[in-house]
Parts: structure tokens; sequence; C-alpha cells
């Protein structure tokens, strides 16, 4: 399909310095993508179009979505406007499970040049596949994300995400290379070898989950390096929900701007909406490719802008695995654009799916997290351990100093605190359970915040 080319003035943003580290000017085309900067009558214009040939796509070529539409009685050529993407059905990871491996694929295998896979914790790996023209889109949209991110040409770019089935590693290296940095392809763990690495070859821009970077704050402490004092002037962090309260915690601690990438691997990958360094205020969602809607994650219900909800995405331009109204399950809302003119993803506080429901009340990782560290003595790394006791649900957040320097007295009295804000705040007594520095597992990975013991 042919991108409609808008006209309107182009952007250009002078170098500026934040944390006593001054970012390198403008990337060689000196200039946005056009689109980023459209008007938004030109935004939907563009999407509406594309969403109509997704739309078709899928339904002439995947059986499973042929089948969904034809039983709710919806069909491509009734979508005339963005309110009618509401009579189709959504889709599900279930739908990926159930037709594995290539089942949802609408173009033919000997046409995708390469495949992901989800771990497949929870059942059945979900397998999604990249023709030529998507891997060019994917790497475009990557690259797009690390410039907003402050990220430019040039720099070197340290990857730690994992490589493999996982799409962060593959594609946060290949959208580096497209926007022409020297990457780094380190992948994770090795910790050791990691800060090595940074400090050998001094890069600019580092890229993994936010708890692995702050396991490589840890190390650097231990090791008595000034982490502050190393190269790193961005980092771009996804795979996982995190907070305003650990984006200080990095900030301060590598005198870095931190910034939030998003994606899912049944959508793209990462790249699907990134946060802009100059703002800092939420995802920025590339709207060229990608339709969001809010729904009521338990009716379905669509919701109007600024309401939070489950995080509902059509890919407008994908041709091995378009994806029509998938559920994220990611809880989010959807908000007015600031540094681009595509609208902006609130902060994800958690899962739909992921949510603890603690006698009757809903908690989510994310939330206890900001208590643990408005408290100010325990590190970043705790767990949630849920038990039934009888008939009820018994939850013990397990944390640990921050450091020796923290004393017993200190350790108790913050559990004391802490315990409160739960019960006061979210709703639900828990216990608060100290154990010492560096007794918490650390994950070169998504970190495992959850331990539930109630089925076993």
């Amino acid at each position: 399909m042919a991108t409609r080319k808008p006209a309107f003035k182009l952007v250009k943003r002078p170098a500026t310095v934040r944390h006593g580290k001054t970012l390198r000017g403008e990337p060689a085309r000196k200039e946005l993508d056009r689109i980023e900067v459209a008007s938004r009558d030109e935004i939907a214009a563009l999407q509406l179009e594309r969403l109509r040939w997704s739309v078709d796509h899928a339904y002439r070529n995947v059986a499973r979505y042929r089948q969904k539409f034809d039983a709710v009685g919806a069909h491509p050529d009734d979508l005339k406007s963005f309110e009618d993407l509401a009579r189709f059905p959504f889709t599900a990871k279930d739908d990926l499970r159930e037709t594995f491996p290539f089942g949802m694929f609408a173009v033919p295998r000997e046409q995708v040049l390469r495949i992901h896979a989800s771990s497949g914790t929870t059942g059945k790996p979900t397998v999604v596949g990249y023709t030529q023209k998507d891997l060019k889109t994917w790497s475009e949209l990557v690259a797009r994300s690390i410039r907003a991110g402050g990220g430019r040409k040039g720099d070197i770019v340290q990857v730690t995400y994992g490589y493999g089935l996982f799409t962060g590693g593959l594609g946060a290296h290949y959208g580096a290379e497209r926007l022409g940095c020297t990457v780094v392809p380190m992948s994770g763990g090795q910790t050791d070898k990691q800060i090595q690495m940074i400090q050998d070859l001094e890069p600019a821009v580092i890229m993994c989950t936010p708890s692995y970077l702050l396991v490589i704050a840890d190390e650097c402490q231990k090791l008595g390096i000034d982490a502050r004092g190393l190269s790193l002037r961005v980092g771009i962090h996804g795979a996982e929900p995190w907070t305003e309260a650990m984006r200080q915690e990095i900030e301060d601690r590598f005198a870095m701007d931190a910034v939030d990438i998003y994606g899912l691997s049944e959508v793209m990958g990462p790249g699907v909406a990134s946060e802009c360094v100059e703002t800092k205020d939420g995802l920025t969602l590339w709207e060229d490719h990608f339709y969001p809607e809010i729904i009521d994650p338990d009716t379905g219900r669509v919701l109007p802008d600024g309401v939070r909800g489950e995080l509902v995405l059509t890919s407008l331009t994908k041709e091995a695995l378009p994806v029509i109204r998938y559920r994220t399950r990611d809880l989010t809302a959807l908000l007015p654009g600031t540094a681009r003119s595509m609208r902006r993803l609130a902060r994800v506080t958690g899962r739909s799916d992921d949510m603890l429901i603690i006698r009757g009340v809903n908690v989510f990782p994310s939330q206890v997290e900001e208590f643990i560290l408005k408290i100010g003595l325990y590190s970043p790394h705790y767990l949630l351990e849920v038990r039934r006791d009888g008939r009820l649900d018994e939850l013990t957040v397990i944390v640990e100093p921050k450091d020796e320097a923290v004393s017993a007295d200190a350790a108790r009295q913050g559990a004391e605190i802490l315990a409160h804000d739960i019960r006061t705040f979210i709703g639900v007594t828990a216990g608060v359970r100290v154990e010492p520095p560096d007794t918490i597992a650390r994950s070169a990975g998504k970190a495992r915040r959850v331990m539930d013991l109630r089925g076993r």
C-alpha cells in the first residue's frame, strides 16, 4: 500500500545537556519521520486507509480470522470508520496457540524470513513471523524509538536484552543499526562483563530491562565503580512494567536519562511505542503502523481517551502476521500527543491477567513497588509471595536492604511502614519479610516479581 506523504514543516531539535552529559546532534537526515509531526487529520486518514487494508488482508488470507468474522457477521467491506472496528471480534493469545505453529500467517510460509516465539511459560508458545517488508518496518520503528529516546547516529549502543526467540535482542539490534549506531550485542547476563564492556567501549546508550540495569548498578557499587561517571547517556528500558520511582533511581545512579519502550511479540516486538526524551511523559504510540483501542477488560466495551483500561492493538502494515483487535492485557490509557503528534500511552501499570486478587482486592506488583522504593531503605529487587492459609489468601512482601549500611532496626521500622502503606492505600493486609542484602534472585531478563503458591 502506498504511503501518503502529508506536507508540513519539519522539526529540528538542537542538542541539549542532561545530567552533565551532552546529547549528540541530529542524525544525518536532520529531521523526524514526516508522519511523526503530521496533523491529527493526516494521521487519521492514513490510519483508516491502512486499517481497511489490514482487516481485508487478514480476512482473505487467514482462515481463523475468516471464521471469527463470519461468526459475528462482520465483513471487511463493513469497515467505513474507526467506530466500525468494534463490530469485529478480539484476537487473543489462544488464537495463536490453537493454530500453532503457522495457522495465523497471512502469507505462504516460504515468504516468512524470520520466526520469533514467546517463552511458552503459560502454554504453547506463540509463533510470530516476519516478511522482508515486516523486518524493514520493524527496524525502522525501533530506530525511530531509539532516536525519540535520545540515541543518535554514530552512538555506541549496548544491547543487553536476550537474543534468540525473544524479540527484544534482535529487535533492538537491527533498530540500532538502522539508525546508524554501532551495536555491542552483549545479550543478557554476565554482569561483570557488561560493566567491563561499558568501561572499555564507552557506549552512550544501553537497552535492557530496568530491573537488570539496577543489577548492573548494584554490581558497580560492589566493585567500587562510580556508575555516574560511566559513559551511559541514555537507557532504553522495556519488557516489564516499571515505575517513576525506579526511573528516578536509575537516573540518579547513572546520571543519565531513562526512557520507556513498549512492544510485544504478537504485535511486532519492541518499538510499538516509545517515550520521547524531551518530555518523558508516556509512550508515543507509532500510530501510522498500529491502531489502538482501550477497552473495559471485563465487558470489552471501548473506553474514551484518558480512561484507563486494557490496550487493544490492530496492526496496520504487517504482512506475515496481521493482528486484528489483539488483547494485549496491558493496562494503560490513551493520552494526547505532546513531543509528537501521535497519541501517548500512559505508563503500563500491570496486566489484567497478571493481576493478583488477594481476598477480593486487586493487587499489581507495580503498586507495591512504588511503596517499597518510597521508603528509601530497600533495593528495587522484591518478591510477592502468595499462599493460602485454609480458605484465606496470605500475601508476603519479601524485600532486602539496599546495602549493608541499613541497620536491622531501620529495616524493621521500614517493614512496618511498608505494611501500613499497603494496607492503607491498596486495601490488603500483607506481611513484610526482610531478607539480607543480595538474597533475592536477580534476573538478566524480565524480573520475577510474583511467587503464587496457592495452587501447590
